[in-house]
């Protein structure tokens, strides 16, 4: 009998410990710092948004290339892969198909599996992911298409006749569209409850998975009118969809996919009203200094350091931000064109090369100092992918690389041929991960 119970007590402690050990697996928020395994849990990650269709089984599917990538990616140190993980059919020309969500509740199972085949490698690879759940931009159908299926209307930011401003304000009217919300959170219930179908682990008690992501930069409108009607419904949004997922899923943190300040029309009092929430455990910033007018491939000598200094200080303002609201911040979202701003694979990266540097060395010295900040993912991982067509534009049953379909294939890509850019985000990468493993080394954290 005394056999029987000390071999009870023994498996019980064995359960528990690999129950504890399980949940330390999990990245978590510890004051400013996000923590995994009982460390710090710093990076330098990469955007692969087509991570699920690379390993889906349907026709977009290359798991012999994913598997490839995935290696390549853990041997320079990138453990951090921010994927798209929805999109919507839409009807818009530059928008990626086939999508995860055809029509309103009809959902694509092979897209589907491939995501759970990339979550199951990822694991294999001892890889995190940030799981982005819907798009303001048009490139994955995102919330205009929410609207549109929704009986909405349709803006179609090519058609020059409605234009981009348009098509901005119709995309942040989803958050008060109660039909188009109901739809999307009935994918959000859908995916954060699904079962991989690969490992068969619940996604909710997946420690790959980093963080649920409400959308792909959301934001509240583009004009002082539209944003000012728009608040309240985008505050209430952000705060309502990320309670839901935690209570679906109270393992995972959830973030909200923002660019900071220049997602809240500029302001920073939007921008702490908007993710005060405690259901928003970290913050997110974007950083892209073309897209913003600060820098011309064309002219990179010229216009390189005052793009650097833009860039600087924006990531200054937004740590200051997360200092204000007491939460960790990431920036999951930063890139560079190459030289002269062509896009095939094997020209000059001069430029790119020092920003990427200037921009890593800065998250690493933030870091080293105690700022509440964890890490960032470049956009965008290109891997083996090229573009086929002579504009550069994607069409279906192309390779996949970094850009959306929307963006010339190769602009802002970094590709396994990139050899200079990536000795320089390996040797960040490596850096940030010991940082988190040698905590002597990290400040003390507000």
């Amino acid at each position: 009998m005394l056999l029987l119970r000390f071999v009870f007590i023994v498996l019980l402690l064995s359960t528990l410990s690999c129950s504890e050990r399980e949940s330390n697996e999990f990245v978590q928020v510890q004051g400013t710092q996000l923590v995994r395994n009982g460390k710090p849990y710093y990076f330098v990650g990469t955007n692969m948004w087509y991570g699920a269709y690379l390993g889906s089984p349907g026709s977009t599917g290359d798991r012999p290339r994913l598997l490839r990538e995935l290696d390549s990616l853990k041997s320079y140190g990138i453990i951090n892969l921010r994927v798209l993980a929805s999109s919507e059919e839409s009807s818009i020309g530059r928008s990626v198909t086939p999508a995860f969500q055809p029509e309103p509740g009809i959902y694509d199972d092979s897209l589907l599996v491939g995501l759970d085949f990339l979550l199951a490698e990822m694991a294999k690879r001892d890889m995190q992911a940030v799981l982005y759940l819907t798009n303001y931009w048009e490139w994955s159908g995102g919330m205009a298409q929410y609207n549109v299926w929704t009986g909405a209307g349709t803006v179609n930011p090519e058609d020059t006749t409605q234009g981009w401003g348009m098509f901005m304000d119709f995309a942040a009217s989803f958050y008060s569209n109660e039909a188009s919300v109901k739809l999307y959170h009935d994918y959000v219930r859908l995916l954060v409850t699904r079962r991989n179908t690969v490992n068969n682990r619940l996604y909710a008690e997946d420690p790959t998975i980093m963080s649920w992501q409400l959308a792909n930069e959301p934001r509240p409108g583009s004009t002082p009118d539209s944003v000012t009607k728009n608040l309240p419904a985008f505050y209430k949004w952000i705060d309502e969809t990320a309670k839901l997922i935690h209570e679906l899923d109270p393992n995972h943190l959830v973030s909200s996919g923002s660019e900071g300040t220049v997602g809240t029309f500029q302001s920073e009092e939007y921008y702490i009203e908007a993710y005060k929430t405690p259901h928003i455990d970290f913050l997110n910033f974007h950083l892209w200094a073309y897209n913003w007018g600060w820098f011309d491939p064309k002219r990179w000598k010229e216009t390189l350091p005052s793009a650097e200094q833009n860039a600087l200080a924006y990531i200054n303002q937004q740590i200051g931000l997360a200092r204000k609201l007491g939460k960790p911040t990431v920036m999951d979202e930063f890139g560079l064109g190459r030289d002269g701003g062509v896009i095939q694979p094997g020209t000059p990266t001069n430029a790119r090369d020092m920003y990427y540097r200037t921009i890593l060395q800065v998250i690493e010295d933030s870091a080293r100092a105690g700022a509440p900040i964890a890490g960032t993912n470049f956009w965008a991982w290109g891997g083996e992918g090229k573009a086929l067509n002579p504009d550069g534009m994607w069409k279906r049953g192309d390779p996949f690389v970094g850009d959306p379909p929307q963006e010339p294939q190769g602009q802002n890509s970094v590709f396994t041929s990139d050899t200079s850019t990536l000795r320089i985000i390996g040797e960040y990468a490596k850096r940030m991960m010991e940082m988190g493993s040698d905590s002597a080394q990290v400040g003390n954290n507000e």
